[in-house]
């Protein structure tokens, strides 16, 4: 969900065939996109909006000099554009060979709006800033794409979490525009349920908390009651219950990694109105009623050690099988798993993604 490191990037541009992490990681390129006349689907409307977003590899044009060779990379709720561009990711993928491989696609990898380094209400607009759903995020993708990066067909979007809707909000809107879809750890259904009670949890820890002042709040240290919620929620809704019991196996262990843990999340807490509005964003998601109209081929994995996304909820396969050309994977769950962060770790589904683009080339 949330990252606790810092990538180095470069903004040198250069091809490259990379053979260890260190390669691909320095090899990231930073762009910056104003999107002008931003309006969003409440009505509100800003004179233009940022978006930021890395690239890795080189852009491959045809006869008409359209790229051709394009992949967007789709963070989670919380993360930014480097989320992904990670060893635990890039190294299972963007390798010689690897289903990724950069000597053949060029990754897109954007802060999504009210993320990293694009538009958000903590760049100074705080609570006013326009309550931006997951259709104005996408829309501020496309026109990324578009508008600045000079991409108009994508051979492939790869979305984790709140990526992983995202690819299923663009397989409606934009049909056709990416070739084929891989959504990641994410349901095809309305975010109700416990789901939204986590969001809410988190949204009213903030609201809630006495140091919020409407959203005016002097420092995100200040609101102790609201970071604490947040933190708290977040272990429980990421965790492999598998992972943890072998990791802490008595009570004293337990209660030592929680402490350590939230400790680590508090020491550098999230700007409240920032999260607030990324845990709402979902509100208005629900793609289920028309997933009959995603032709493309997709790549549906999600992980059984999932509490955001159990098992069998919504039934998946039966979502699945109502897009012409899906494929729905669960990753079993084991002790080596990482509950809804399974989704940054492709060596648990690296084969299955390997197997799909093979039967889609």
């Amino acid at each position: 969900m949330r990252v606790l490191f810092v990538l180095t990037l470069f903004t040198a541009v250069f091809s490259l065939s990379p053979a260890h992490a260190e390669d691909w990681r320095a090899a990231a390129e930073k762009h910056t996109a104003e999107l002008a006349d931003f309006t969003f689907r409440t009505g509100e409307t800003l004179p233009s909006i940022t978006m930021t977003y890395y690239t890795l590899g080189t852009p491959e044009r045809d006869e008409d000099g359209r790229i051709t060779n394009a992949v967007l990379l789709l963070h989670g709720t919380g993360g930014n554009g480097q989320s992904l561009l990670r060893p635990s990711f890039g190294d299972e993928l963007f390798g010689p060979g690897q289903p990724l491989d950069l000597a053949h696609h060029y990754i897109i990898s954007p802060d999504n709006l009210g993320h990293g380094d694009s538009s958000k209400p903590s760049d100074g607009l705080r609570a006013a800033f326009p309550r931006y759903d997951y259709d104005d995020m996408v829309e501020a993708q496309y026109r990324m794409l578009t508008e600045s990066a000079d991409v108009h067909s994508l051979e492939l979007i790869i979305g984790t979490s709140m990526g992983c809707m995202h690819g299923f909000v663009w397989g409606e809107t934009y049909p056709g525009f990416a070739r084929r879809l891989v959504p990641l750890a994410c349901n095809a259904i309305e975010i109700a349920g416990r789901n939204r009670m986590f969001r809410q949890m988190i949204i009213d820890g903030f609201e809630q908390d006495p140091a919020y002042n409407g959203g005016n709040y002097a420092d995100a240290a200040d609101l102790k009651t609201g970071v604490a919620i947040w933190a708290n929620t977040l272990i429980l809704a990421g965790s492999n219950p598998y992972r943890l019991q072998a990791d802490a196996p008595t009570r004293e262990d337990a209660v030592d990694l929680l402490h350590g843990t939230v400790a680590r999340y508090t020491s550098s807490p999230a700007d409240p109105n920032d999260t607030i509005y990324q845990f709402d964003a979902s509100r208005t998601y629900n793609p289920a009623p028309r997933l009959s109209e995603i032709e493309v081929p997709v790549l549906w994995i999600n992980s059984a050690d999932d509490f955001i996304n159990p098992p069998g909820l919504g039934d998946p396969e039966a979502l699945a099988a109502e897009m012409p050309n899906a494929r729905f994977v669960l990753v079993p769950a084991t002790a080596e798993t990482r509950g809804h962060g399974t989704h940054t770790y492709p060596v648990f589904w690296k084969d299955d993604l390997a197997a799909f683009l093979a039967d889609y080339p």
